[in-house]
């Protein structure tokens, strides 16, 4: 069957078989089927859906287009993917949380392009750290180390790499097969026993309604079960940013002070969620108490700190080595209130403004520049009670006061406090 047929298949409505699909993606990769030809696909998977079973397909080949990680049978090997938000920086916490578990922890992670920022990105504000290991590094670390985390290689998924950038230029990004395709494939090529997914809704996240996080969220659990995956998916609240920082140098710290016990309530809570829900997906703990309380000792230890350390040496960083910051102004309250709102994808584009995220792929980061959050959700202030703490230059937080006057909302009445896990599927 021609791509011209398959695609006019698509278009109406017809469900395509494996081979179908197989045929054209691998036709895409090794170049007989034109770009054209796969963005008229791409547009008719964006206007007709696909099944569950399709979409299921559509990421097993493309996970077979590049190398898959295998491992030999010395422990569990385990992940956890973030559909992205403010402030979210689970990942760095996470990982090493969880190889303190003899659990193994390859994380193929990525950058921030847009409000929310790249995992990738604020490990590089440590001195040194490096994100691009090789397959052999990886597999070298992950088993030593138990965990690591790094940008994906040439040789993993390559259909995805190839059909994100046509989609991103097609306006099929929000695909709801596509957006499973490319999460799964990338996930699946890790060679994983388990994985728990971080769908995030709200105002700092990409899908902005619970229902539409949802929909994304039980998309993700069905493919992980049509391909023997243990999947369970968290839906958790965006509207305002994951802890108190927002940038790059200044999450790291945060994370620095999780691991070592402190840090702010939201990160840890869901932290031990996702690590917990792992723990017991896999059967290394029975009782979801038990596992959490496990684990938070490994973070009061400092445990998962020295696991941390361990894991950015092994990537040639240096935890030690000062990370310099911005100077510091405070944003204050023009009125008295309670906390509506706050809007993280605004406190998102303020630190893009200050230089440390990126308005085009090949921009050079800030990483020293960065805002706190100074109150919560429901809390009272009081005029003149300070509102951000903004890591940047006097003449940067000036360009800037205007959007973070509009990114809390301020009202006479208390507001419902707003739960961090709303649901969890799988």
């Amino acid at each position: 069957m021609t791509p011209a047929t398959i695609i006019a298949r698509k278009r109406d409505s017809h469900e395509l078989t494996e081979s179908q699909i197989a045929d054209f993606i691998n036709g895409y990769v090794d170049g007989s089927v034109s770009e054209g030809q796969m963005a008229a696909m791409a547009m008719a998977i964006f206007l007709n859906g696909m099944t569950a079973e399709e979409t299921a397909t559509l990421t097993r080949v493309m996970l077979e287009t590049g190398v898959v990680l295998s491992w030999s049978d010395q422990s569990p090997v385990v992940d956890k993917h973030s559909t992205g938000g403010i402030g979210d920086k689970v990942s760095l916490v996470l990982a090493p949380l969880l190889a303190c578990c003899d659990l193994r922890v390859p994380m193929i992670s990525g950058r921030g392009l847009g409000p929310t920022g790249g995992t990738l990105d604020k490990l590089e504000s440590i001195a040194g750290f490096r994100c691009d290991l090789s397959i052999d590094e990886i597999r070298t670390q992950t088993d030593s180390v138990g965990c690591v985390i790094t940008g994906a290689t040439n040789e993993l998924v390559p259909a995805d790499r190839k059909l994100y950038a046509l989609r991103d230029v097609t306006a099929t990004v929000p695909s709801l097969p596509l957006i499973t395709a490319s999460i799964m494939s990338k996930k699946l090529a890790e060679g994983l026993d388990a994985l728990v997914l971080d769908v995030k809704y709200g105002s700092g996240a990409g899908m902005k309604s619970l229902d539409d996080a949802r929909k994304l969220a039980q998309s993700m659990v069905d493919v992980g079960k049509l391909m023997g995956l243990n999947t369970s998916a968290f839906l958790t609240n965006m509207h305002e940013p994951l802890g108190r920082m927002v940038g790059n140098t200044v999450e790291v710290n945060e994370c620095v002070a999780t691991l070592q016990g402190q840090g702010p309530a939201d990160l840890r809570e869901l932290t031990l969620g996702l690590a917990s829900d792992l723990l017991l997906s896999i059967g290394k703990e029975s009782d979801e108490n038990a596992a959490r309380e496990g684990l938070a000792r490994l973070l009061d230890s400092g445990k998962a700190y020295e696991t941390f350390a361990e894991m950015v040496q092994a990537q040639g960083g240096d935890i030690d080595a000062t990370r310099p910051l911005a100077p510091q102004t405070e944003i204050v309250a023009e009125e008295s209130g309670y906390v509506e709102f706050i809007d993280g994808e605004k406190l998102g584009v303020a630190v893009i403004e200050l230089g440390g995220g990126r308005k085009f792929p090949n921009d050079r980061l800030d990483h020293s520049t960065g805002v706190e959050t100074l109150v919560n959700n429901a809390e009272k202030v009081t005029r003149g009670q300070p509102l951000f703490r903004v890591f940047a230059e006097p003449e940067q937080v000036d360009a800037i006061r205007p959007l973070l006057s509009a990114a809390v909302g301020i009202r006479d009445e208390c507001p419902t406090e707003r739960s961090l896990i709303a649901e969890r599927l799988g």
